[in-house]
């Protein structure tokens, strides 16, 4: 599915010229007396996978979690440095958590549904943004539920709860969620792990999809699908980038020996 040809419903929420870039400046974070993320400095590509990679308790979806806000939920967690969307410092913002978080979208690695219908799942980040015009949430719920490819298993029991849904559909699902508000980054942490292998390729080719019109940012631990599906990669090791760079850069040709080493399997 070309999505570039694909009519959006939600003019509203759509950024033909508004600027994409994520850039991290000088961020530690840390959690009680654990200093978790250690002067990370990034520039994240607009319209790219960038696939952030990196041994067990590096840091990867702490640092995720601290672009959308996350981390505030987590008790003693305390943020210093910048995280610039376009302008906006995000960790500095005044801005509601709810704002921010329609323009930075998570999907986790272990898909989480809300307790509600398939349609309202969907439905309820518009309802939350004041679209009330139920032709429209029609519109906006077929809409993204065609682009996560879930459309046709779902079109007739779309008042069903979406916890009767196979685990790859209810990440599919929890996808067509974050889209339905228009955000500019997707984050993803290990949105496959979970996946059986079927569920998984197809995850991965939407992504490929929808790097047209956003910005995806996947923490992954496996390297075969970072080398699959990634334009960018950042490469992180107790709490530090240690390489970032296109995906053809670090995989084939590392500067750093740390990096060398987990891609050949000395440590994982």
């Amino acid at each position: 599915m070309n999505l570039k040809k694909f009519f959006r419903p939600d003019y509203k929420f759509v950024r033909q010229t508004e600027e994409a870039q994520l850039e991290v400046q000088n961020l530690d974070v840390y959690i009680k007396n654990n200093h978790i993320l250690k002067n990370i400095n990034l520039t994240l590509p607009e319209r790219k996978i960038t696939c952030i990679i990196g041994p067990s308790g590096c840091g990867k979806t702490t640092l995720l979690k601290t672009m959308n806000r996350l981390i505030d939920m987590v008790e003693g967690a305390r943020i210093e440095g910048k995280i610039l969307l376009g302008a906006e410092d995000i960790v500095g913002s005044g801005e509601r958590l709810i704002h921010l978080r329609r323009k930075i979208g998570l999907v986790s690695q272990k898909p989480c549904p809300l307790p509600m219908s398939i349609f309202d799942n969907v439905a309820y980040g518009c309802r939350i943004h004041g679209i009330r015009n139920r032709r429209k949430i029609r519109m906006i719920v077929a809409h993204y539920l065609k682009a996560v490819g879930l459309w046709n298993e779902v079109e007739n029991r779309l008042k069903s709860p979406a916890s009767r849904l196979s685990m790859g559909q209810q990440q599919r699902l929890c996808l067509a969620r974050s889209l339905a508000v228009e955000p500019q980054f997707i984050l993803a942490d290990e949105a496959t792990s979970s996946l059986d292998p079927i569920s998984s390729k197809n995850i991965e080719e939407l992504f490929i999809k929808l790097k047209q019109d956003y910005s995806i940012i996947m923490v992954t631990h496996t390297l075969q699908q970072a080398q699959r599906i990634a334009d960018y990669a950042v490469f992180m090791y107790l709490g530090e980038v240690i390489e970032a760079g296109t995906a053809e850069q670090v995989f084939k040709n590392p500067q750093h020996e740390l990096t060398k080493e987990y891609l050949s399997g000395a440590f994982n």
